[in-house]
């Protein structure tokens, strides 16, 4: 195959089958992140059933037209490269708690101020991007899986003091969901083998229907058609004190859409250059997150759940997630497909969630493998970032007596890992470059 752009594997333009195919799997695999958000939103903020379906669309609209926008990149608002958009976990927990101690127009308002924040802030991010070496992106990547994980193995358990708390049935449709995908990636080749992920979210569905867990009630209840509303809680009110906490992790979301677009590019086989393909896909959760508070979600960013299904199916073309994100829009607009999406039991898109989340960090296993971990200065690094990565996602509460606006940013391994990567890769730089610089002279002593 050529290697020239054209006919790169990311620019593959499959036939429309296995566009249809490939973008269903990618949407049924994160359905449930827009759903399950705007559930947490409703239920914390007593909306009514109207208005709940009403952001279910907003939030599936925005996400497939943000999909569609980071692979086709207009005006450097994207980087061509198989993304999809959710709504960012962080960032709904911040919108509830403003709306409570505020109001809705103050949360969505907030929402607005930080997608206009990512662009004045993008140049500035853009010159310290030199401070993120593979070390730093691996480590990120192995976080993130770590982090998604943690999550998702939380929605499988369900919540503590629940009837449902660690419900064996649950956990084993779960773990039935794991080993489906698992056989079918093993037993299968070619498309079938592909569409492993797909495949094994169907037949844990099928066995919850088994058991009488799918609940097929609601999905002909209620209108046929939804159509976002423009400004659902009135107008914005911009207030840069309530929005701190935001605006905070918007630059911790741009170390995140760093690590992703490093990765993504690195499995399609598409060479980058960091300062200008990064900006593009920041761009783009920008703009979305823009659209998503005039229409009244948080915000709205590029996820890393796809990735391990771009790594899982090595099906690298970007029209395959722009497929999917013409499927979210239909989603959006059409409320019955939206109501089936969300009958799939939280068990079986957990465990579908926790093969794609765990080859995430494979990924960055593989990528700190092409560092020298025996280089004292790398060892370290690696292990000090572990250290404050780990810390908040394995011990919840950990800053909990903390002030909140370090909470923010204590709390979020994510960000404390890269951080302290970046931190102890320069720390150790300069005794790195004095031992290279010694190499040389060393070699011919050592020769005699």
């Amino acid at each position: 195959m050529s290697s020239s752009p054209s006919t790169a594997p990311v620019n593959e333009v499959l036939p429309w089958s296995q566009l249809l195919v490939f973008g269903l799997q990618h949407v049924l695999a994160m359905a449930a992140v827009p759903i399950t958000s705007v559930f947490l939103v409703s239920k914390a903020l007593g909306l009514s059933s109207d208005l709940t379906i009403n952001l279910i669309s907003a939030t599936f609209l925005v996400c497939g037209l943000g999909s569609v926008l980071q692979a086709f990149g207009p005006l450097k608002f994207g980087a061509r490269l198989p993304f999809i958009m959710v709504p960012g976990g962080a960032p709904i927990v911040m919108f509830v708690t403003l709306a409570q101690q505020r109001d809705l127009p103050t949360a969505c308002g907030a929402v607005i101020l930080t997608a206009l924040f990512y662009f004045l802030m993008l140049p500035v991010f853009t010159r310290c991007l030199k401070f993120f070496p593979r070390i730093v992106i691996g480590t990120l990547l192995l976080l993130v899986s770590v982090n998604l994980v943690k999550v998702y193995g939380g929605i499988i358990v369900g919540k503590a003091g629940t009837p449902d708390f660690a419900s064996p049935v649950n956990i084993f449709l779960a773990l039935a969901t794991v080993g489906f995908t698992v056989l079918f990636a093993r037993l299968f080749k070619g498309t079938l083998g592909q569409l492993s992920v797909l495949l094994g979210l169907a037949a844990g569905a099928l066995v919850a229907a088994a058991l009488g867990m799918m609940n097929w009630s609601a999905v002909s209840a209620g209108p046929v058609f939804s159509l976002p509303t423009l400004l659902p809680f009135g107008m914005p009110n911009f207030d840069i004190v309530a929005a701190i906490p935001l605006l905070i992790f918007s630059v911790i979301s741009m170390v995140e859409a760093t690590g992703q677009t490093v990765a993504v590019a690195e499995i399609v086989g598409k060479p980058i250059d960091m300062r200008q393909d990064v900006p593009k896909t920041i761009r783009g959760d920008a703009l979305m997150s823009l659209l998503g508070g005039v229409l009244g979600t948080s915000m709205i960013i590029t996820s890393g759940e796809n990735i391990g299904i771009v790594r899982a199916t090595n099906v690298r073309s970007r029209y395959v997630t722009a497929t999917a994100g013409l499927l979210l829009v239909l989603i959006a607009l059409c409320a019955p497909l939206g109501r089936l999406a969300s009958a799939i039991p939280a068990p079986v898109v957990g465990g579908t969630a926790m093969v794609v989340f765990a080859i995430i960090g494979t990924m960055g296993i593989d990528m700190l493998r092409q560092v020298d971990l025996r280089e004292r200065g790398h060892m370290f690094t690696l292990a000090a970032a572990l250290v404050m990565g780990l810390l908040p996602i394995v011990v919840p509460g950990l800053y909990s007596k903390f002030p909140p606006n370090a909470q923010v940013l204590l709390g979020n391994g994510l960000a404390m890992g890269a951080l302290t990567a970046v931190v102890m890769n320069l720390l150790f730089a300069p005794a790195r470059q004095r031992a290279a610089e010694e190499a040389p002279s060393a070699s011919p002593s050592a020769a005699h």
